[in-house]
């Protein structure tokens, strides 16, 4: 009776219980949806979609790959922003990134008449003293401003040649930007002139290790040019420049574009050069040209601001009057017009039939032959002609007589010095003009010689110039290169090698064609560094050997300074007995191994001086250092 009475509150409580943890679940049930549906809203407004967030009860789990850390952090904030951080498990990975790419080593060297300057990236393991202390090596005397930063990665393939080859270039520039990178070094400086220019490029541009792309700004000033000279001729046989000067590249290209209008061919070039002596030079020029081209032929002559057009013979007066006429409208305000139409009744005054003429061979012997107005005359001219290609090689039969026209023997010198800027070729002096031919080592000979036969014969003066460039007579474009002026050296060592007295380093008096030889080749080596190095044989002791070889090798070097060589490329070194060529059991080998060779500065060290060398350094710069 008792457990009926009671049964029914046991129900009543089982199913509110039932009611209630139903209730709490469904509560709890929608609490996780809301927290992770606004999670997921809000990560979308975000623009996050790679992260999942799920529910567990109060904890909410955040999954997903994040692109980097900087991604995984601004989920994390986004999704505390919507619920407390405390409630937020991060279970996110981060997406494996490649490794970081090392970074580009350069290294700028700017040198200043009064200071050195540093600046870029370097690898950690560059020794940075020993960089420093080279390139102070180089720029003696120099003070150093150090803005290198290093980094810890390994040196690139090609840095150290790259490194090695500019700090040599910078030997060579007293002022000068060396940019450096791995594969490539850039330089920018200036030379003297423009013949300094080309030889400093030839050496550089020798020296660049392979696998290094060399790139060269070396500018040169340009020459200052007096007169400031065009010289156009036009004939039967065409129409041809003998000078042309400009002062810049639009003025070379716009005389030049009406000069081939004219006739003249396309290879004609202007020499750019200072000094040009009004601002309207290339429009008076242009409009002359245009004038010559408009008559049956001629010759134009622009000498600084005086401007002669001479017409050929047979040419219509009318024509010429009104050529004249429009070029004189429209030459600018300063020159001056001479024009000269011939007069075909004229009668030149009998002077006597009167020429000279000097030949310039291949060898260089001169022969000179016609007729001079005196004695005074001939001693000046025969003093000029020596002093122009020295004694030994003139040959001379003139004669005198006085009926030779007034001013022949300044026309007679002036064309000597006309013909010395040739290798080869003639100088024809006739009552009429004056005609140079030949070939010549310099690019702007033609310019040069027309130069010469205006400023002294003045601007009336009739002369005819063919004259060719010769690359082979070039002394710029003969250089050896450093390779090929030890090589020379070296082979006239081997065929005469220089002896000494026994014991001493007295130049014996027979090595004298020897010296004389290298002499000669070293003079075309200009900024080669080489070494003179002296061996001797094994008899007598190492230190005594070594001395004795120091002293030979000294001894070469006196002996070309004393022929007027710059030494100051040349190192001097004595090796004693090491590096023996020849067996010195033998009379002959020791003979042998008594020797003197050249090295070039940068390429393989002789054995014993690589051994004798520190830790870490190359013959090369022990050499160097020793410079």
């Amino acid at each position: 009776m008792r457990l009926k009475s009671i049964l029914p509150l046991v129900t009543a409580f089982a199913i509110a219980g039932a009611a209630a943890l139903f209730t709490a679940t469904f509560a709890a049930t929608q609490i996780e949806d809301r927290a992770t549906g606004s999670i997921r809203v809000a990560l979308a407004e975000a623009e996050i979609d790679w992260a999942q967030v799920t529910a567990d009860g109060l904890r909410l789990e955040m999954t997903g790959t994040a692109p980097d850390e900087a991604a995984r952090f601004r989920a994390l904030s986004v999704a505390g922003e919507v619920v407390d951080s405390s409630r937020i498990a991060d279970a996110m990975e981060v997406a494996q990134t490649d490794a970081i790419a090392p970074p580009d080593f350069s290294v700028e060297i700017l040198r200043q008449q009064d200071e050195v300057t540093l600046i870029g990236l370097i690898p950690a393991e560059t020794d940075r003293q020993a960089l420093l202390d080279r390139v102070g090596r180089t720029a003696f005397n120099t003070p150093i401003v150090d803005l290198l930063e290093q980094a810890s990665y390994p040196a690139p393939e090609g840095w150290s040649r790259a490194v090695d080859f500019g700090i040599a270039a910078l030997d060579e520039l007293p002022s000068a930007k060396i940019s450096i990178r791995e594969d490539a070094v850039a330089i920018t400086s200036m030379a003297e002139s423009e013949q300094a220019r080309d030889r400093l490029e030839r050496r550089l541009e020798s020296r660049a290790p392979n696998g290094i792309e060399l790139a060269l700004e070396i500018s040169a000033p340009r020459p200052v040019v007096s007169p400031y000279l065009l010289r156009m001729n036009r004939n039967s046989e065409g129409t041809r420049f003998q000078a042309c000067t400009a002062p810049d590249d639009a003025a070379a290209a716009a005389i030049l574009a009406q000069a081939h209008e004219s006739g003249v061919a396309q290879t004609a070039t202007c020499r750019l050069g200072l000094g040009v002596p009004s601002p309207e030079w290339a429009d008076a020029a242009t409009r002359s040209i245009a004038a010559l081209g408009a008559l049956e032929g001629g010759r134009l002559t622009l000498s600084d601001l005086a401007i002669r057009l001479e017409a050929v013979e047979g040419q219509d007066p009318d024509t010429f009057e009104s050529v004249v006429s429009d070029l004189e409208s429209d030459l600018p305000e300063g020159f001056t017009l001479t024009a000269i139409l011939p007069d075909e009744t004229a009668v030149e005054p009998e002077l006597g039939p009167a020429e000279f003429t000097v030949t310039r061979s291949p060898e260089g012997q001169v022969q000179m032959r016609g007729r001079l107005g005196s004695e005074q005359s001939l001693g000046v001219v025969s003093a000029f002609a020596q002093s122009l290609f020295g004694v030994e090689r003139i040959s001379s039969s003139l004669d005198i007589a006085p009926q030779v026209p007034q001013g022949w023997a300044p026309r007679v010198m002036v064309a000597l010095d006309s013909l010395s800027l040739l290798t080869h070729g003639s100088a024809i002096v006739s009552e009429q003009d004056v005609a140079v031919s030949g070939s010549s080592g310099v690019k702007d000979a033609s310019d040069e010689i027309a130069r010469i036969l205006t400023a002294q014969l003045g601007d009336g003066a009739r002369f005819e110039i063919d004259v060719s460039y010769d690359e082979r007579a070039d002394p710029t474009a003969g250089l050896p290169t450093p390779e090929e002026c030890v090589e020379r050296v070296n082979a006239v060592l081997t065929e005469r090698q220089i002896t000494f007295d026994p014991g001493s380093a007295v130049i014996d008096a027979a090595s004298r064609e020897s010296v004389d030889a290298i002499a000669d080749i070293v003079r075309q080596c200009d900024g080669v560094q080489m070494e003179v190095g002296g061996f001797t044989d094994s008899q007598g002791r190492d230190e005594m050997n070594r001395e004795l070889s120091q002293e030979r090798a000294d001894a070469l070097l006196a002996a070309l300074m004393a022929r007027r060589v710059l030494t100051s490329d040349l190192i001097a070194k004595g090796y004693g007995e090491e590096n023996p060529i020849a067996d010195n059991s033998t009379a002959e080998g020791r003979e042998a191994n008594r020797r003197l060779e050249f090295r070039l500065l940068g390429g393989d060290a002789p054995e014993g001086e690589a051994e004798d060398a520190p830790d870490g350094e190359t013959g090369d710069e022990e050499a160097s250092a020793a410079e």
